[in-house]
């Protein structure tokens, strides 16, 4: 007689790892998830509405109910007579204010390390600081007070010395400096925070040994706060890299007039022209599509060769 085998035990399904992870740790998860639910209402939910830069887009017939035209706007604006105007002047004013407005900080934060008072250097913070928490339009009305053609306080002072009157913001080959050395003046003081806290945690060990060795202040800037601030720099460089289409149009706009409209015509106050004022919702759409399309194909490939070339990268 043979005999009765034992009745196979029912198999016992693990608990996956990351389930675990999470209802360990389900007190963290809580706190993000109001972070979550904004980024997917104000980020995500929006991005329904970018097929309306395929569609023939009217409110009255909604986004389901136009009709749906292909790429008939990006055609539009790639054979636009202003297109190679509007492109020229964004990555002019983007790339202008990149070279000059990322080393500031760096240099800001740097010599801020080296000083040799604290005072000084608190009060040297909180100088310039100040600017970054004024508004656009508070900084522009500055901008015309100053270097207004008939009583700007810089004018006055080159007349006094015997000079011509010069329209500041009324000449178009003087509108990129007026606007990337004005942001320069407002940001640097903010945009420092970041490095002047990575420089806190360089050892201060390895900085007197670099003395005991006879190294000088430029030799220890060279050889140890730079490196060990260099992947905060990469970082913020991809970052303020994937940026480069995207000249935000409010102050451009408010410090835009007709004598320099050849120059400060960019994109982005291209679109809010046909977009708001002109009510071409379609092609303003498509417009701002292909912005941030060049934007994510420029952030990719800086970080591609930022991971080749320094082995650190956004991923």
């Amino acid at each position: 007689m043979e005999k009765s085998r034992p009745a196979a035990s029912p198999r016992v399904r693990k608990t996956p790892h990351w389930v675990k992870l999470a209802v360990r740790n389900r007190a963290l998860y809580l706190f993000l998830l109001p972070a979550v639910l904004y980024m997917a209402i104000f980020n995500y939910a929006p991005m329904f509405g970018i097929q309306i830069a395929f569609r023939d887009f009217t409110p009255a017939r909604g986004v389901w109910g136009s009709p749906w035209v292909g790429l008939e706007y990006f055609e539009k604006f790639f054979t636009s007579y202003s297109f190679w105007t509007l492109l020229k002047n964004t990555l002019t004013l983007s790339i202008y204010q990149l070279l000059v407005c990322f080393p500031f900080p760096i240099v800001l934060a740097l010599i801020l390390n080296y000083c040799p008072s604290l005072k000084f250097k608190k009060i040297t913070q909180t100088i310039t600081y100040i600017p970054h928490f004024l508004s656009v339009v508070v900084l522009v009305g500055m901008l015309f007070i100053f270097f207004s053609p008939g009583t700007g306080i810089v004018n006055n002072v080159i007349r006094s010395l015997g000079g011509n009157t010069v329209d500041f913001l009324g000449n178009p080959d003087l509108f990129p400096h007026m606007f990337v050395w004005s942001a320069a003046w407002q940001n640097t003081g903010w945009a420092s925070i970041i490095y002047v806290s990575a420089l806190s945690g360089v050892s201060q060990e390895i900085h007197e040994a670099a003395i005991v060795d006879g190294a000088g202040k430029l030799q220890r800037i060279w050889n140890i706060d730079i490196p060990a601030i260099l992947p905060t720099i990469i970082t913020l460089l991809i970052l303020n890299s994937g940026q480069i289409m995207s000249v935000g149009y409010e102050k451009v706009y408010l410090m835009q007039s007709a004598g320099n409209l050849s120059t400060s015509e960019i994109i982005s106050t291209h679109v809010y022209k046909i977009g708001i004022q002109g009510a071409q919702y379609s092609y303003a759409a498509a417009i701002g599509l292909f912005n941030n399309i060049v934007n994510m194909v420029i952030i990719f490939a800086v970080n591609k060769l930022s991971d080749k070339l320094t082995g650190a990268g956004l991923w």
